[in-house]
């Protein structure tokens, strides 16, 4: 056990005292910052416009070009489901903040009743749950540096927006504590689907996998016009940026295969399971998952049939695949699934 202290020490000390990532402390924000397009794209495939804006409002804020008193940046993300709305602002939290667990997410369906919206900032004195705190003031006043994720804002109670409006001018609240919660240090994210559903009820062609780029932009009005007859100005004035999401081309969505095949290897390798999955494979499971109207989420459906679900019959009929190589590959016909003794080059588990 060592008797001197070092640096890393310390800051992991200040960062249990603060709530500041160690992360944060260790590399410097402006590295962070020049490179996040890059970070984020690890993550979230697709969706260049949405990772371009929020990018660059970040950099304009932490370069002191904006009100120190407000907080870091302010979006409202529009789109269908499945393309990376919230996945981006899981990106965000880790590349900023250094981990997932800096996202505080608020589910807004919970606050569309008007004696539900004082739980934001507490209960009133002699109410149950005064002592627990508010649902976003406490988190915050223990996590200052976030990403808070306001999910579904168009289901919430009018009255919530009295409390964001305040929280997007002064960048603080207080609590029924009277204690102030400072936002200065978070970045806020609202998702709405408002739009969608004209959308799909007009069929509009290409949303998002047309290369017609004039499409688009009309929808992008459309979605726009949705935003605006469904919010007050004096709260959309106050936002950052207003980001519209485009759906998920064919080839977005094998690369998003890709993406959680290499998830799954990663899981198995710890169980010393060496998966790979073939091309062919993963383009099938990409055909089978592909559903424009939601996303990327039927791909995760599709991955537990075609080979988690295999896998676990495999396992329950006794066969022992710990400590070898399996091939899952589709002919054409069906996925065939290959066990065999793992070779010198296949000890460690390749990114299939």
């Amino acid at each position: 056990m060592s008797t001197s202290l070092s640096e890393e020490d310390i800051a992991e000390v200040i960062a249990g005292w603060t709530g500041i990532p160690l992360t944060k402390i260790n590399e410097t924000e402006s590295e962070k910052l020049l490179s996040l397009e890059d970070t984020l794209h690890e993550r979230v495939i697709g969706q260049k416009d949405a990772v371009n804006s929020i990018s660059k409002a970040v950099r304009r804020a932490r370069a002191g070009l904006k009100d120190p008193k407000r907080p870091i940046g302010s979006f409202i993300f529009l789109g269908p489901t499945g393309v990376g709305k919230t996945e981006l602002a899981r990106a965000l939290a880790e590349s900023m903040f250094g981990d997932d667990d800096a996202m505080i997410r608020v589910d807004m369906s919970e606050f569309m009743e008007k004696h539900a919206v004082s739980r934001l900032v507490g209960a009133p004195p002699g109410y149950v749950g005064h002592d627990d705190g508010g649902q976003l003031t406490e988190k915050v006043r223990r996590k200052p540096y976030s990403v808070i994720l306001f999910d579904e804002i168009e289901k919430a109670h009018p009255d919530v927006f009295n409390i964001l409006l305040q929280v997007l001018d002064d960048g603080h609240l207080t609590d029924t504590k009277g204690r102030t919660v400072d936002f200065r240090n978070t970045i806020i994210i609202m998702t709405s689907n408002v739009g969608a559903q004209e959308l799909q009820d007009q069929r509009f062609a290409g949303f998002g996998g047309s290369s017609d780029g004039q499409d688009y932009e009309t929808i992008r009005k459309t979605m726009l016009k949705e935003l605006k007859n469904s919010f007050r100005p004096e709260f959309l004035n106050r936002v950052d940026d207003i980001i519209v999401f485009h759906k998920l081309t064919k080839e977005e969505l094998k690369e998003i295969v890709t993406m959680m095949v290499n998830k799954l290897t990663n899981r198995l390798s710890e169980q010393n399971i060496n998966i790979i999955v073939t091309d062919k494979a993963k383009d099938k499971i990409a055909e089978e998952g592909y559903d424009p109207e939601y996303g990327a989420r039927p791909l995760i459906r599709a991955i537990q049939k075609t080979i988690e679900d295999n896998l676990s019959e495999l396992i329950l009929n006794g066969n022992q695949i710990e400590g070898k190589k399996v091939t899952v590959d589709h002919n054409g016909k069906e996925f065939k699934y290959d066990i065999a003794e793992q070779t010198s080059e296949t000890k460690t588990p390749s990114q299939a």
